[in-house]
């Protein structure tokens, strides 16, 4: 009967399972610490680009705010020198029809009757005066009507008085502008407006 010892061959597959084990867990860490490796590296390229991205839109909204702060700047100045234009505009048109509004009146104001007072409060003229009669301030207001550059007369109160040693009589009344366009001022037919007649009377 022979007998064979087979606990050195046995030792031998246990060092060999554990050699091999070994390089295995071994193999396993190397390639789990190179893909953390490249992992890390991408990530970190990932967020490189995006910082220099985050850097570069932060750069161009800085330059875009200031872009923004001299357009708002540039409309201010716009708007200033536009208000002003109509400032000015609106000075030349109201000097150039006061000299038309007293030159209307004067056309418009019949014999017999004399103004007074004249008092503009925007489209609106309040006139003040006296006339020899009644009729006189109704020629007074139908040539009012009748003119191209006033219109919708409407009589506020009329009173006889006492002036010097003649009884006349005193009137107040008010009265639009009619706002002409340019083409209209610079017409040849603006001394009658559309739908409008010259229709002062002249009366002793």
């Amino acid at each position: 009967m022979i007998r064979i010892n087979l606990l050195p061959h046995r030792e031998e597959r246990r060092v060999a399972r554990r050699q091999q084990f070994y390089a295995v867990g071994g193999l396993m860490a190397v390639l789990a610490g190179l893909i953390w490796f490249l992992g890390y590296t991408v990530i970190s390229q990932y967020v490189s680009i995006q910082e220099e991205q985050n850097a570069f839109l932060k750069r161009e909204i800085v330059a875009l705010d200031k872009d923004i702060e001299e357009i708002k700047r540039l409309k201010e100045q716009t708007d200033s020198l536009l208000s002003r234009k109509g400032v000015i505009e609106a000075l030349q048109a109201n000097r150039s029809e006061t000299v038309h509004l007293f030159n209307e009146l004067a056309k418009q104001v019949p014999e017999g009757a004399y103004l007074k007072t004249l008092k503009q409060t925007g489209g609106k003229i309040n006139v003040t005066g006296y006339a020899h009669s009644n009729s006189r301030v109704s020629t007074l207001m139908r040539n009012l009507e009748a003119s191209p550059l006033l219109e919708r007369p409407d009589l506020v109160e009329i009173k006889a008085v006492q002036v010097g040693n003649r009884r006349l009589n005193e009137f107040n009344l008010n009265v639009l502008i009619t706002r002409q366009t340019t083409d209209e001022a610079k017409g040849p037919g603006k001394g009658a407006a559309p739908g409008k007649t010259a229709a002062k009377e002249k009366q002793p």
